[in-house]
């Protein structure tokens, strides 16, 4: 069982989280950075928005990880770690990097959601790619768009929504992200000139069946809620019933 770090905790939108369910999201993550990670020691790109869990995750199977850390944030501890290298960086701009230096690219905690031109940072990582890397990014999708907009009572973007090419949300911290159908998401990607593996949700089981299937406390609970979220997500491929949409990529040799 993969234990789940603090940072790796994001809250969805509506109602809270319980730390149950946080700790089986932050397990679902992990399990699938784990699928996806290269089979042999690569170099890795890492632009994700929610701390170095994941580039630690990374150093720890062999990998030697460039982790990019928003200017403006807090020291990464991620720093100290053998096989990191933490640079302060913005990751909307990677003009700083040599074209086919990665083997591969890591953009957890929806950080390209907060690229709000991400058509122009997905052909910035197709170019530092080599031909055959590869690529998982995760977005904010178009389900946790509607709830913050509901959450906020901005019911007028929320009507436009069905007719909007681009949804943009405000988000608590006064931020702005960018809220992906699934094959919105993979269009983007295909136009960059990556070929798309696959588009899933983070999660298809819900909150409230999580909690409910927790509560009962058998100590196999979790195990068996993360081996049924990995099998449904493969299964459901393409839909949009998640918080969070994950996809998978690979620029052609």
């Amino acid at each position: 069982m993969l234990s789940p770090a603090p940072e790796e905790r994001r809250p969805p939108p509506g109602r809270s989280p319980s730390i149950g369910y946080l700790d089986f999201y932050a397990q679902v993550a992990a399990a699938q950075l784990a699928d996806w990670a290269p089979p042999t020691p690569s170099r890795v790109l890492d632009l994700s928005d929610d701390g170095p869990q994941w580039a630690r995750q990374l150093a720890a199977a062999g990998h030697a990880v460039l982790h990019v850390d928003r200017p403006g944030s807090q020291p990464d501890a991620g720093a100290t770690v053998p096989g990191i290298t933490t640079v302060k960086a913005d990751c909307n701009a990677l003009d700083w990097l040599a074209d086919g230096c990665v083997d591969a690219v890591l953009a957890e905690g929806q950080a390209l959601s907060r690229c709000l031109a991400t058509e122009q940072t997905c052909r910035e990582l197709f170019r530092v790619l080599r031909p055959g890397g590869r690529l998982l990014l995760v977005v904010d999708s178009l389900v946790t768009g509607l709830a913050r907009l509901a959450d906020q009572g901005r019911w007028a973007e929320l009507a436009d929504v069905p007719f909007a090419d681009c949804v943009l949300v405000p988000q608590e911290d006064g931020g702005i992200s960018r809220c992906f159908r699934p094959e919105e998401l993979a269009a983007l990607l295909v136009d960059s000139g990556m070929q798309v593996q696959w588009v899933r949700s983070r999660t298809v089981l819900t909150l409230a069946a999580v909690d409910r299937a927790l509560d009962h406390g058998q100590p196999t609970a979790m195990a068996v809620l993360l081996r049924t979220e990995l099998a449904l997500a493969a299964e459901r491929e393409g839909e949009a019933s998640g918080l969070h949409l994950v996809a998978s990529a690979r620029r052609p040799v």
